[in-house]
């Protein structure tokens, strides 16, 4: 069933206290539901599931665009509240280059340190993008690595 399909069979709010309420054509409502990327890095607009809170699928979206305004806002609003994975934009400096080690970090929601603990905590998920988890388990997403500045690309290669 396509995406468009899809969007005249629930209708998407939140109640008072911040919970999905997702009601069905059939006019069954579902408070406590669960908005899920299936791919949040690699296609984060694109298959996306509504979860029950027991765990059974609601919906499937195939493109958040398919959806209508209201519909799409909740549902962004609804993984931003659940998602946090700061992109780092820059690399400004490190205290040492080996582990473990403090780094400043410019990101996607401003500027921080993160201590990382070890190499095997900076994680390659393709040639050019990475995941990098601190000691608090925050992960921090390095999206395009040959689209860094030249100092961010040098320091990172000494943990690499």
């Amino acid at each position: 069933m396509s995406a468009a399909a899809l969007t005249s069979h629930f209708h998407l709010a939140f109640d008072p206290f911040g919970k999905l309420i997702v009601t069905l054509a059939d006019g069954s409502q579902h408070v406590g539901a669960v908005v899920a990327r299936a791919f949040p890095i690699a296609a984060p607009e694109q298959s996306i599931s509504i979860v029950s809170a027991e765990g059974k699928e609601l919906a499937w979206i195939e493109h958040l665009n398919d959806l209508p305004a209201h519909e799409r806002d909740v549902v962004t609003q609804a993984l931003q509240g659940r998602e946090f994975m700061p992109e780092i934009l820059r690399l400004d400096g490190v205290n040492s280059f080996s582990t473990p080690s403090v780094w400043r970090v410019q990101t996607t929601r401003g500027s921080t340190q993160l201590v990382l603990k070890g190499e095997e905590d900076i994680r390659r998920l393709s040639a050019n993008r990475l995941i990098v988890a601190d000691a608090h388990g925050v992960q921090f997403l390095i999206r395009d690595l040959p689209s860094l500045d030249r100092h961010t690309r040098k320091l990172l290669d000494r943990f690499l």
